[in-house]
């Protein structure tokens, strides 16, 4: 499906239908929603510590394999329904100090404060704008052919596979603008100022998981390190597999500059509804996904908890139905395979196309 071109006045009125289902589902806000989140830090705290019990301990394979498993599992929440979601400030009308968005760190290398700032600002801000928005690619990958293509980018699908490999590295590293420092557009001072952060966050992750749990473990520390790794793998690769089908699958616009200019609160919504892609799943699914499986109920209204997302998504879809804008989800099979092929064929020279991106 294309979607419809709207004129100003449907613009402003698909604004006002979307800001209508917002502020209905904040005034619904209460205890059920912090229930939601208590039982999963909960959960993620018990599974973190089963897991580090099972590879301190064991002895066999299988006590390896599901230490790991329930690790990474803690890992995965942690990041993804957890931090995610509390940075975001979804939980900040509770004035609980434990749920503040400001205030809250998670498991991972990723300075919070970094990443309130490369995700939360600019990322929602100037979603999918080229040259505004340095997540289309992180930079370094063509995900479009609007981007501008390099040599470096025939390489791209191993690049990829790198990247989600160590993908917490990714995001930890996304501020620091290294490429604009090797461009000459930064100063290697201020790389080093914004270093600091990052430097003192991935010390005390790489100590906790690599020396301080490995030395308790005495004998066992070699199966700990290993087990440790295993588990930020896993995480790794399952965020990275979620974000990228939420924004770089067929059917996602790229926007110039000039595109976004002088955006009306409508403009805005379409903008985030046309740069974002859902995933279909199970309820399970939606929470190890952080219920970034609704990317696009997450760039609509990315400050409500994110748990309401299923029952907000039947809603925007028919709003979008209504006004003939097209609703962009499918499988997790799907989307990322959509992924994977924009990679490949991105990967190779071709005059970019200034159309929207899998526009029929």
């Amino acid at each position: 499906m294309t979607s419809r071109t709207l004129d100003e006045q449907e613009t402003a009125e698909f604004g006002r239908e979307l800001d209508a289902l917002r502020d209905e589902v904040r005034r619904d806000l209460g205890a059920k929603d912090v229930a939601h989140i208590r039982g999963v830090i909960r959960f993620a705290r018990r599974a973190d510590a089963t897991g580090r019990l099972l590879l301190h301990f064991g002895v066999d394979p299988i006590s390896f394999v599901a230490g790991a498993i329930a690790l990474g599992t803690a890992k995965i929440l942690d990041n993804m329904e957890i931090g995610h979601n509390i940075m975001h400030g979804q939980y900040d009308w509770t004035r609980d100090p434990s749920l503040s968005g400001h205030a809250y760190d998670w498991d991972n290398v990723c300075a919070a404060e970094d990443w309130r700032h490369s995700h939360n600002y600019e990322h929602h801000t100037f979603t999918n704008i080229l040259g505004k928005d340095r997540d289309i690619g992180y930079t370094f990958l063509r995900v479009a052919p609007e981007q501008a293509w390099n040599a470096s980018h025939v390489f791209q699908p191993l690049t990829a596979t790198t990247l989600a490999v160590v993908f917490e590295w990714g995001v930890a590293t996304h501020d620091l603008r290294i490429v604009e420092t090797l461009q000459g557009k930064q100063s290697w001072k201020t790389l080093w100022e914004r270093s600091g952060p990052f430097a003192k966050k991935a010390t005390v992750q790489l100590a906790k998981d690599y020396v301080v749990f490995p030395v308790l473990a005495l004998g066992n520390a070699p199966r700990v390190f290993l087990g440790n790794m295993t588990a930020n793998v896993v995480r790794n690769l399952w965020t990275f597999a979620i974000i990228f089908c939420g924004h770089f699958p067929e059917g996602v616009r790229i926007y110039s500059e000039k595109e976004a200019e002088n955006e009306s609160r409508g403009d805005w919504y379409l903008r985030q509804l046309n740069g974002s892609a859902n995933i279909e799943g199970s309820a399970l699914f939606h929470v190890m996904s952080g219920h970034l499986s609704h990317q696009i109920e997450h760039h609509l209204f990315p400050d409500i908890p994110a748990s309401r997302y299923p029952e907000m998504a039947p809603r925007v879809r028919a709003i979008c139905a209504k006004y003939g804008q097209r609703y962009n989800t499918g499988s997790f099979r799907r989307q990322l395979g959509s992924v994977v092929k924009r990679l490949v064929v991105n990967a190779l020279p071709e005059r970019a196309i200034p159309s929207a991106i899998g526009a029929a």
